[in-house]
């Protein structure tokens, strides 16, 4: 007898954790920081400490982020992450952890307590001496016009809500991505090369409780080899994901 489908997998579980990387926002115009058309072909990535210390690592770190921030403000939801609602509001999702800085979980509808951005998000900026957040188009805004890396009215420095190289990810965060690999009775992994620690280690705690592990990707991934791994789907998440979650609902 072979091993089950995704469809069926999906069927069985009630306490779903997906685990999506940079492969699922492809279909949203959002190209992988590390692939062909990715910004780190041609820009290396300011680390945290240097924009913390220079003004003129502030002013590349806002130019990097500028080049891009047409595209993470136009786009849009695609059918992947439509999915992934309707498993919430079939009662079958336990949470969302995504390495993904663009926003399109939350704005597909996942509910905020489903959702862990381990990475951060491009939807807001936040100073790194209040922590206050703020709606990002305002600062870029403003870059775009004067060039001076913006700050907050306490006088910090503002950046993306997303964690920069030599940053250390939000404890909480961390927190909330294990408690629900420990409670998962299902991991997925869509869209990932699972090559990123410590977020890969997510899906890999899960699956060593024994959950089933299906990883969906273009391509090979860290995890492939792996004893754990119960299913392994070659091909575009977006077609994949999106009919099997149909077919694990409606049969």
């Amino acid at each position: 007898m072979g091993s089950p489908g995704l469809a069926e997998l999906m069927r069985g579980a009630d306490q779903v954790l997906i685990f999506t990387g940079a492969g699922v926002s492809s279909g949203s115009g959002i190209p992988d920081f590390r692939g062909p058309q990715g910004l780190w072909r041609t820009r290396q990535p300011v680390l945290y400490q240097d924009f913390m210390s220079s003004e003129e690592a502030r002013r590349e770190y806002w130019e990097q982020k500028a080049e891009g921030w047409e595209k993470y403000r136009n786009a849009r939801p695609n059918e992947v992450h439509r999915a992934v609602v309707r498993l919430e509001q079939a009662e079958k999702l336990l949470a969302v952890v995504t390495q993904n800085i663009d926003g399109l979980h939350a704005r597909a509808g996942i509910s905020n307590r489903r959702l862990v951005e381990l990475h951060g998000t491009m939807n807001a900026v936040e100073c790194q001496s209040c922590h206050r957040r703020e709606d990002p188009e305002p600062s870029f805004r403003e870059f775009m016009k004067t060039g001076i890396p913006p700050r907050c009215p306490c006088g910090g420095y503002l950046k993306s809500a997303t964690i920069s190289f030599g940053q250390s990810l939000r404890h909480e965060d961390l927190e909330r991505a294990f408690a629900a690999a420990d409670q998962a009775d299902l991991v997925i992994a869509l869209g990932s090369t699972l090559s990123v620690t410590p977020a890969a280690h997510v899906p890999l705690q899960a699956a060593m409780r024994g959950a089933p592990y299906v990883i969906i990707n273009q391509g090979p991934t860290e995890h492939d080899r792996l004893e754990q791994v119960t299913l392994r789907l070659e091909g575009d998440v977006s077609e994949l994901l999106p009919e099997a979650v149909d077919r694990a609902l409606l049969e």
